[in-house]
This record gives C-alpha cells, sequence and structure tokens, in this order.
C-alpha cells in the first residue's frame, strides 16, 4: 500500500519502477539470441549504455520542462512560438552535428549535448528569475520576453541535437543488428524516462519551487550525468579493451577508411529506404508532440480539473476540485504507454519480423489512424485522455524503432552519425511544423472551453497518420545491405590498370 503522506512524484515513480522490473523479467525469460557476448562483456555493455541512456532522458527534461510553464511565463500561443524556433533549430542541426558526432565519437559529443543544455537551461532560469513578480512572470511583460527566450531556446536545442546522434553512435558499436529490437526497446524506455522527468518532475518542481528552478535543476541533474559519461563511457568495445565485432549492419565488410561527407550524403539520397525512414519520422514528431504537449493544455481548458485558484476556493470551501487521473499523472502514464510501446516493438521487430523494422512502425501507424479517428468521438468525454495515452505508446514505438534503430543498420558504425542525425532531424522538423499549426488553429480564449472545438486537433493529426502508414508499408521488406570489402572495392581498379 502506498501511504497517503507519499510525495505526488514518488507515487507515480514506483509504478514505473515496477514495469520496469517487469520488463527485466519477461525481456530476461525470452530465448537468448546466442552473438557470442561473454558476460563480462554484457557487463561492461550495460556500464557504457546506461550512463549515456540516462544523459539522454535528463536531456529530454531539459527539453521538455518548457510545458510545464505555460501559463506561468508565457501563454499556449507564446510558447509555440518559442518552440516553433527550437525545434526548428534542432530539425536543421543535423547538419552539422550529424557528420561532427561522426568524426569526434558519441562520448565527447554526449557530454557536449549537457554541457550546451546546461548553459542554455541556466540562462532561461535565470531570466525568468529576473521576471518574475510574486511566482510567476506578469501576463504583460510575457511578449516581451519571447525573442530571448526563443533564442536560448534555439541554443539548447542545438546543443540537444546531438543527443540522440551520440547514443545511437555510441550503441552502434556494440549491439548487433539482431538484438538492435531490444536497444530500440531501451531507446523508447529512456524516451519514455524523460518525458516522465519532463511533465511530472517539472510540474512538481514548479508547485514547490517556482518557474526558474525547472530550468535549474535539470541542469545540475545533467552535470552530474556529464562527469559519470567521461568516466564510464567507451565507443567502442575495442576502446573498453575488449574485442570489436562484425554487427551485421551496412558497415559489415566496410574496413577502409571513413568515407567523405559528401559520399555518404550521396550515398543517403540514394537508399529509398532511409529517405522513406526520415519521411515517416517527420510524421511521427509532428504526431509525437501534438499529443505531448496539448492534452493537459485541453484538460485546463476545457474545466476537465480546476485552476489552482479553484482548486485551493474548493479546499478552503469543503469540496473536492474537478479532477483528471490522465491529466494529473501525464508523465507517468506516458512513460509507462512508452515503455510498453518501445519494448513491445523491439521483440516484436526482432523475434516475429526478422529484425526488420518497416512491420511494426506500420502496425503503430494503424494505431495512429484509429486513435485520431476515435478522438473526435472522445473529446467531450472521459475516455479522451486515454485514446491520447493509447497514441502516444504508438507513437514512441515507432520514434525508437526508427530513430533508435533502423538508423543504426542502414548508416552502419561508420556513418550512423550523419543517418541518424538526418532521421532525427526529421522528426524535428515534423515537430516544428506541428507547432506552427497548432499553435493557429487550436481554438482560443472562450471558444477553448468547449471540448467540441478542439475537432481541429484530431483533425490536423489525422492526414499525418495516414500519411506515415502509408510510408510504412514501403519500407515493409527494407533490410540494409552489407557493404563490401575495402580490399574486393579496390580489386578492379587493379585489374583496369
Amino acid at each position: 500500500m502506498l501511504r497517503a503522506d507519499m510525495p505526488g512524484w514518488l507515487k507515480d515513480f514506483l509504478p514505473i519502477v515496477a514495469l520496469l522490473a517487469l520488463v527485466v523479467v519477461v525481456v530476461g525469460r525470452l530465448p537468448k539470441v546466442d552473438l557470442g557476448h561473454d558476460k563480462a562483456f554484457l557487463r561492461r555493455r550495460f556500464m557504457n549504455w546506461f550512463p549515456v541512456g540516462l544523459t539522454y532522458a535528463f536531456l529530454y527534461m531539459g527539453r521538455y520542462n518548457l510545458n510545464a510553464c505555460i501559463g506561468h511565463v508565457f501563454d499556449k500561443a507564446q510558447f509555440s512560438d518559442i518552440y516553433f524556433w527550437g525545434t526548428l533549430t534542432y530539425g536543421f542541426s543535423f547538419v552539422i552535428n550529424g557528420p561532427l558526432t561522426d568524426r569526434l565519437g558519441g562520448k565527447k559529443t554526449i557530454i557536449l549535448a549537457a554541457l550546451g543544455a546546461i548553459a542554455a537551461n541556466v540562462g532561461i532560469g535565470l531570466l525568468v528569475q529576473h521576471a518574475m513578480v510574486g511566482g510567476e512572470v506578469p501576463k504583460d511583460a510575457r511578449a516581451g520576453l519571447v525573442p530571448t527566450l526563443s533564442v536560448l531556446y534555439a541554443l539548447n536545442m542545438y546543443f540537444q541535437s546531438f543527443g540522440a546522434v551520440s547514443i545511437v553512435k555510441v550503441n552502434s558499436a556494440w549491439f548487433h543488428l539482431r538484438e538492435r529490437g531490444t536497444f530500440g526497446g531501451i531507446f523508447g524506455i529512456l524516451i519514455s524516462l524523460g518525458l516522465y522527468f519532463a511533465y511530472d518532475w517539472c510540474a512538481f518542481i514548479l508547485k514547490t519551487s517556482g518557474p526558474a528552478a525547472v530550468f535549474f535543476v535539470p541542469s545540475a541533474i545533467l552535470a552530474v550525468f556529464a562527469v559519470l559519461d567521461l568516466i564510464l563511457v567507451r565507443d567502442t568495445p575495442g576502446e573498453a579493451g575488449l574485442k570489436d565485432f562484425d554487427l551485421g549492419d551496412a558497415s559489415s565488410g566496410d574496413d577502409g577508411p571513413r568515407k567523405p561527407i559528401g559520399e555518404v550524403v550521396t550515398m543517403m539520397l540514394k537508399n529509398p529506404a532511409i529517405i522513406t525512414i526520415a519521411l515517416i519520422e517527420f510524421c511521427s514528431g509532428y504526431l509525437r508532440n501534438s499529443i505531448l504537449q496539448y492534452y493537459k493544455p485541453f484538460a485546463k481548458e476545457t474545466g476537465r480539473v480546476a485552476t489552482e485558484a479553484a482548486q485551493k476556493a474548493a479546499a478552503l470551501a469543503g469540496n473536492v476540485a474537478p479532477s483528471d487521473f490522465v491529466h494529473d499523472h501525464w508523465g507517468m502514464l506516458n512513460c509507462m504507454a512508452g515503455i510498453a510501446g518501445g519494448v513491445v516493438a523491439g521483440i516484436i521487430s526482432d523475434r516475429v519480423f526478422g529484425s526488420r523494422r518497416g512491420p511494426v512502425a506500420g502496425v503503430l501507424y494503424l494505431t495512429m489512424i484509429v486513435g485520431a479517428g476515435l478522438m473526435f468521438v472522445a473529446l467531450p468525454t472521459a475516455g479522451i485522455g486515454w485514446v491520447v495515452v493509447l497514441m502516444s505508446l504508438a507513437i514512441i514505438g515507432v520514434h525508437g524503432m526508427l530513430s533508435g534503430t533502423a538508423s543504426m543498420d542502414f548508416g552502419g558504425k561508420k556513418n550512423v552519425g550523419i543517418v541518424v542525425g538526418v532521421i532525427d532531424g526529421f522528426v524535428y522538423l515534423g515537430t516544428a511544423a506541428e507547432a506552427l499549426v497548432l499553435g493557429r488553429v487550436l481554438p482560443k480564449d472562450q471558444l477553448a472551453h468547449d471540448a467540441h472545438n478542439w475537432w481541429t486537433w484530431p483533425a490536423v493529426m489525422l492526414p499525418a497518420a495516414i500519411l506515415g502508414f502509408g510510408l510504412s508499408t514501403r519500407v515493409w521488406n527494407a533490410r540494409p545491405k552489407a557493404a563490401a570489402p575495402a580490399s574486393s572495392q579496390q580489386e578492379p581498379q587493379k585489374q583496369a590498370a
């Protein structure tokens, strides 16, 4: 039994821990894919990906903490504008950061991501702290903060963009193609934990310490993990004193030097699978944040939950204020849904579809189509929260499977930075499009109080879900092709000479 006086964030975290324990037990009992890894290798691999993974999760906390400040530092439309510039920056930064990660290695760039996010978040926190009056930024002062917040958040997102590229770059050398579906599940778990930290922990921090602390606390946590990454992480098994091995992906047989960036980009543009996956992930970014960023504002504005002032007034009068379970436990439920979606998607990919990623994406996108259709009916009912949680499960599963796994498969160890940079860049270009669209089509002011007026929310999601499903069918049987050995590539030249 959970104690009544237990903090709310802890009550929400315990079910997540229980679910993670269940996942460990279930995955541990599955038949093993025998790749010759001994226990020493598996222990060292865990010590490698675990700190990098938690760094990535807390980068999410330092990215989505902005959402917690809606209504306290800026309004919904101002948030959309700030978020648009940040996600647009993230989307285009892969042009620089993908090749940089391939050149510098994932260890250096995950540390760089943490340090840059720390600097930007501290800057935002100081700006907010200076502007606050009585625990929040006055409404007439908010518009003046938007340009500076947009610049600082764009800076944050530039460094944040190293995160996904770095974690995939590091793990591409440690996970064989046949076990990467399982890693896709791990990637989904890390995303889900990051969302929990961002939504529930930041809400708790906001309530107890104010808006500025929402930016200071993730900065302090990231500083700790930057040090742990420096001490523990190695880019390859060889650097950790172990033996490197054939990964079974696009890098297999490629023992030559790293290709020039232009050649890698040309290779990608000629690979229809990579281009299609990037377009699917554009839809994923659009849909994921359409769900994650707007359910809580929807619940508040339609009266499903009471405002803080109304809650205090109800408590003084001895009444119970309106509440919504999904809203109140948004981070926890999305975390649990994401964990379930990521793990199930990974297991199915490796165990049912022979490590193909397209079929899993197709099934999950079909779930998104059904969910978007159900939203039209469920908007004025208590079921709307559970519909969007189901959709969150599906879209986090897709994102983990494609950005976290397919990018490794098709990029290979040497070029994965550029490939995952492009794929994850498209995710955030989709997110930028979502911020631009949703901020303008959702109801405002008095119209926002009627749930029926929110029909535009699923209306702009359904076409993206249909497009994502259609694109997923195009990569249903896609598999990476191993590179020809450098020696065999050079043989025709010798004969011609």
